[in-house]
């Protein structure tokens, strides 16, 4: 059971964008974006922004190449959302993003800013196997952008993928 109610409104998804390779002695969690991924996390938060897609919260890894990317989607926002960075987030399973959402379950919409395999699975258990294969068959891509809006009554009812956004 992914959330307890009441769940966001509105959740959305975002993985990191592309970071560079591990430098000599430097550990994965201090990976930081290439130039591609700055581009990438700037690209994808001004539409983002562009679209009205801004969250009440967001919810970051504290990972490197995360904490870059949330600085891009502040960066495109006038009024920035709160942000708030949760150590849990990095190299976690689907249940821990869950829990997470769960502890601010009073948020109208909240985003998550993580790492794969989880954005790509969180995808999959909320909004189906067809949806996400439809909508990212190659798999989460990097500074990956997902809307999802809860259709249903309850916690663990439908949710709809209502948008997709990349660069």
């Amino acid at each position: 059971m992914p959330f307890l109610p009441p769940p966001p409104s509105r959740l959305f998804l975002m993985r990191h964008a592309q970071a560079g390779w591990a430098k000599p002695g430097q550990t994965d969690f201090d990976r930081t974006l290439d130039q591609v991924g700055r581009e990438e996390a700037a690209a994808v938060s001004r539409l983002a922004a562009d679209s009205g897609f801004r969250p009440d919260l967001i919810l970051c890894s504290t990972a490197a190449r995360c904490r870059e990317t949330a600085d891009a989607f502040l960066a495109a926002f006038a009024a920035p959302p709160e942000i708030l960075f949760c150590g849990e987030l990095y190299n976690a399973p689907p249940a821990a993003y869950f829990e997470q959402v769960s502890r601010h379950s009073g948020c109208e919409s909240l985003l998550l800013i993580g790492h794969n395999p989880a954005m790509e699975e969180i995808l999959e258990t909320l909004s189906g196997m067809r949806a996400t294969a439809d909508v990212v068959p190659d798999g989460y891509p990097t500074a990956g952008f997902a809307v999802l809006t809860h259709v249903g009554e309850i916690a663990d009812e439908a949710w709809a993928l209502t948008a997709f956004l990349r660069r």
